[in-house]
């Protein structure tokens, strides 16, 4: 069965490569996407294809109906979702169809997440008689900061009709030890649940010269930066996995100034709600507790931005089945989590599905991979096929 959603994938596949390239050229960060949106649109619009827009026009939520869109009431409606922003990267990949926005770029894939979730709306539109129900493509603004997941949620994406099942992709190196062109799935939890923390150290500024008349914030900072990583060697379970990174360090005038404030940022990722409430409420204890040592102050914000990403075992084993069918040995399992977070776990909060990875990052000469986020980040475009055809594969396979 899954043969002909392969054929169908090899057929558009210049298609898809044309949408790709067009998008990797006008990349544009967060929640502010007009001209990828109006691209988008641009595109449903010549095919016919129903939509509305939501976030201030920046991001999009088509409908492609089938045979018979009311059909079964449990398998009537799938979601596929793409999210839509670049990064602020100087691009410097060389590439003929490179970023046209200065400072902006495509490093994570997303103009393939987008390219191969309309590639597969224009297809479906062409072949109604391919699937009953209705497939709902979710176009999602800010996966990278601050989250455009949860606003389309709360203004109702995932409403009329509501998805029985939701299925995304994320395309680049994001797994060591695998080959180009290897689908990668993984039941349960997939990504870690994202947060962020600042803390705010305060003492007492003056003479570097006399530093027994201030309260330096500096050395506190120094001790609370190490003090935060016993959190995870010695206060969470070995069996558990969990992450603190101080990423960011603010503070200081000049070089005989003792300043009066230093700000830490960072990260903490986690798998279980409870390691993440102890990573939180440990973060204010121990830096609270070493200020307050040396006559200081601190304060805490700790924002929990993104939820443990966790994949329906089901669903997931039904969509590997079907890309194995295709694939073969290119279809493998991914043991453990990945630390890396993404908004794509808030649409996994509100209907079952999955999220894979498509591994198919650009090596350089000496066949070493460009990581995500890097200025020479590019794609393998011949695994767009791969991509397309397990949408296709699992629309025809669950509204059917």
């Amino acid at each position: 069965m899954a043969m002909k959603a392969l054929a169908l994938a090899q057929e558009y596949s210049e298609l898809c490569r044309k949408f790709r390239r067009d998008l990797h050229q006008i990349p544009e960060p967060e929640l502010n996407l007009p001209e990828t949106s109006q691209y988008i649109q641009t595109v449903l619009q010549k095919y016919g294809i129903e939509y509305k827009l939501l976030l201030e026009g920046n991001a999009i939520v088509a409908l492609v109906k089938g045979q018979d869109p009311n059909a079964d009431a449990d398998h009537n409606c799938l979601a596929i979702r793409a999210d839509m922003d670049g990064l602020p990267i100087k691009e410097a990949t060389g590439l003929e169809f490179s970023s046209k926005h200065p400072g902006f770029m495509h490093a994570c894939g997303h103009d393939s997440h987008m390219a191969m979730a309309l590639t597969t709306a224009v297809i479906l539109s062409q072949h109604p008689n391919f699937f009953h129900g209705t497939v709902k493509f979710l176009f999602q603004p800010g996966e990278e900061i601050p989250g455009g997941a949860l606003p389309m949620i709360k203004e109702g994406a995932m409403q009329d009709p509501k998805p029985n099942a939701v299925i995304g992709l994320h395309v680049g190196n994001l797994l060591e030890g695998v080959k180009n062109g290897q689908v990668a799935f993984k039941s349960g939890a997939l990504m870690a649940a994202m947060d962020k923390f600042t803390l705010t150290i305060k003492g007492k500024s003056g003479h570097g010269a006399n530093p027994d008349r201030s309260i330096d914030p500096i050395v506190i900072a120094a001790e609370v930066i190490l003090a935060l990583q016993k959190i995870v060697s010695r206060e969470i379970p070995p069996v558990e996995r969990a992450v603190v990174s101080v990423c960011k360090i603010e503070g200081g005038f000049t070089q005989n100034i003792i300043p009066d404030q230093v700000v830490l940022t960072g990260t903490s990722r986690s798998l279980n709600a409870k390691v993440q409430d102890l990573i939180e409420r440990r973060i204010g204890e121990i830096a609270q507790g070493i200020a307050q040592t040396y006559g200081g102050s601190v304060e805490l914000n700790y924002e929990r931005y993104y939820p443990i990403l966790n994949n329906d075992k089901n669903f997931t084993e039904r969509v590997k089945a079907l890309a194995k069918e295709m694939f073969q040995d290119r279809v493998i399992t991914i043991e453990n989590p990945t630390m890396g977070g993404d908004d794509m776990a808030y649409f996994l909060n509100e209907v079952p599905g999955t999220y894979f990875f498509l591994l198919n990052s650009m090596t350089d000469e000496n066949g070493h991979y460009y990581s995500n986020h890097s200025d020479h980040f590019t794609i393998d475009e011949s695994s767009l096929v791969t991509g397309m055809a397990i949408f296709l594969a699992t629309v025809e396979d669950f509204l059917n």
